[in-house]
């Protein structure tokens, strides 16, 4: 089975039962060492969600780590807009922390689970290659994930390293953008609203809205393009040039700018247009069609794929820290698409662009089960009030009303 790496999640789970949309899946009941464990598992992303059962198998690496370990492993019974038409993959590996694992973060994932079996260091690595390559949704770009350590013929230069804030996502700081090397001076905790995260699940590069709409007003403003198209902008449309033509010239690069382990210093990872203007498959004859690789998010700052496929990216687990370093597969027509660089002074942002107040799932779980208890001693209060002798001084009428408002927690999906 083909499986999607996303570090955006922390559930390993693969397709249970036949799709229209998925060529192989795992048929448990001709397996002899999966064993069910009777527990049904919902994990929702920002695009799709499935339904399945939590069981345990065992699996093997077939390269570098030998021996056989037990795994989670979810299959999934329902999907919806999971499985797209003509993907490749038939199934995802969460490589995040397991405070996001479902149904609760007791649930082991499978790196932890290999580094406690398999006594690997606690660390992997992820080179994504495709740079420059039409959109094809195949997924079959190629690239590499090495788990338990860094492989040196997958980067260039030296590994630039960045604190990772929070352990659920791989939450990192952000300390400034810059469109064609032009700040665009905004306070530094839009960039983190409400958090920045390095994730493989997701596709572009996803902004907070304040910071899309910068972005784009400062990359039509460099750009050698008077007018474009709004539809352009938001997804909706595609942009065309003739084949013989490659439109990556006209546009500015983009650098992201991220706190160093020394936390007076920073870093600067920067994409050229060929890695968020995307060619895409079968659009004309004589046209060559683009789409861009930036989209506005309501929730997050998201390094995704349009950024990691410029990179060699460590999930360097065991000192709380992402490492970024050039890729030697971040190249077009021989030349790189991606730029690393550093170091820079913090001098001229603020200490710490991250706010202060957390929140994430299980504490939100845990707020939401406190104020519950409260609301309930507040109603027990008050039957118990109602139920006192007429001789107590105040007598309630039909006037009185009791308000019990509680508001839904909101899960804070990917």
């Amino acid at each position: 089975l083909n499986i999607l790496v996303d570090t955006g999640s922390s559930n390993f789970a693969v397709a249970g039962v036949p799709d229209p949309d998925v060529t192989s899946y795992f048929n448990t009941e001709l397996s002899s060492t999966y064993k069910s464990q009777g527990i049904d598992v919902t994990v929702k992303y920002s695009q799709g969600s499935w339904t399945g059962v939590l069981g345990t198998d065992i699996i093997t690496i077939p390269k570098g780590i030998y021996g056989s370990y037990t795994i989670n492993i979810a299959t999934i019974l329902e999907s919806e807009n999971f499985f797209l038409p003509g993907v490749k993959w038939h199934g995802i590996l969460g490589l995040a922390y397991g405070a996001l694992a479902k149904p609760s973060s007791s649930v082991e994932t499978f790196f932890d689970s290999l580094v406690r079996q398999a006594k690997i260091p606690n660390i992997f690595s992820l080179q994504m290659c495709g740079a420059g390559l039409p959109v094809s949704g195949s997924g079959t770009n190629g690239g590499s994930l090495v788990l338990g350590g860094i492989e040196p013929s997958l980067y260039r230069g030296d590994i630039w390293y960045t604190p990772i804030k929070e352990e659920w996502y791989y939450q990192v700081e952000i300390l400034k953008l810059e469109v064609g090397g032009q700040n665009l001076e905004l306070d530094c905790r839009e960039y983190n609203a409400d958090k920045a995260i390095v994730d493989s699940g997701t596709t572009l590069l996803r902004l907070p809205q304040k910071v899309f709409n910068a972005v784009v007003q400062a990359i039509a403003r460099t750009s050698l393009i008077q007018e474009f198209s709004s539809g352009f902008w938001t997804g909706s449309q595609l942009a065309c040039w003739d084949n013989t033509e490659r439109p990556w010239s006209i546009f500015p690069k983009l650098s992201i700018y991220l706190r160093d382990e020394n936390s007076s210093r920073s870093f600067r990872i920067s994409i050229l247009p060929q890695l968020y203007i995307q060619p895409i498959l079968g659009i004309g004859e004589n046209l060559q069609c683009y789409r861009f690789g930036i989209s506005s998010s309501t929730n997050a700052l998201v390094i995704g794929a349009t950024v990691m496929e410029g990179f060699y990216v460590i999930f360097d687990r065991a000192q709380r820290r992402v490492g970024f370093a050039a890729s030697p597969c971040a190249e077009v027509d021989g030349s790189p698409v991606s730029e690393i660089e550093g170091p820079f002074t913090t001098a001229d942002v603020a200490s710490n662009c991250v706010s202060s107040v957390s929140l994430h799932e299980p504490v939100l779980w845990i707020a939401s089960y406190a104020l519950m208890s409260l609301c309930g001693i507040i109603l027990l209060v008050l039957i118990i009030l109602l139920l006192i002798p007429p001789r107590c001084q105040h007598r309630y009428t039909d006037n009185d009303v009791v308000n019990d408002e509680s508001s839904l927690v909101r899960h804070r999906w990917k």
